[in-house]
């Protein structure tokens, strides 16, 4: 996590933060592990040092790590930056996990300005053979809450 600045501390923080991620994907490499780095928000974490997927994808190219990638977290991204889909395609080969969550509310992902159905078309078509995270506040019971996965069935990928 990047964690949050002052405004007169974000340049020297943003060359701690590149420098310590540098650092940690040095030691990580050769081992398996993908470290991800997530942008934040500022309507939830004000004053987060990174909260631009653009940003990230900066940051990754300065320190040339190709075990560090970019969270893309569509609820945040949708929130900051919109246009999901073009960014998931700009950003496609930096990108290491996927979240999501209802835009707006941050509820179950079958609410809200995010059409999912397309984001995880979006993501089927390009091939994404990892996970996809679920990042959300339940409006209830998690039981109750899961009745979401119907609805997008035929884009989810079962596993074993």
């Amino acid at each position: 996590m990047a964690g949050i600045v002052q405004p007169e501390d974000r340049a020297a923080a943003r060359r701690a933060y590149a420098s310590n991620m540098r650092w940690a994907g040095e030691r990580a490499a050769g081992t398996g592990v993908t470290l991800v780095l997530e942008p934040l928000n500022t309507r939830d974490k004000p004053g987060y040092l990174v909260s631009r997927s653009d940003e990230v994808v900066d940051i990754l190219a300065e320190i040339n790590q190709p075990n560090v990638k970019l969270l893309f977290d569509v609820y945040h991204i949708q929130i900051m930056e919109g246009d999901v889909l073009t960014r998931l395609a700009r950003h496609w080969d930096r990108i290491g996990h996927v979240q999501i969550a209802a835009v707006p509310s941050r509820a179950e992902p079958d609410e809200g300005e995010v059409n999912y159905a397309a984001v995880l078309d979006a993501l089927d078509a390009r091939g994404w053979d990892g996970f996809v995270g679920l990042e959300y506040k339940p409006r209830s019971r998690t039981e109750d809450g899961l009745a979401w996965l119907k609805t997008f069935g035929r884009a989810l990928k079962q596993e074993g």
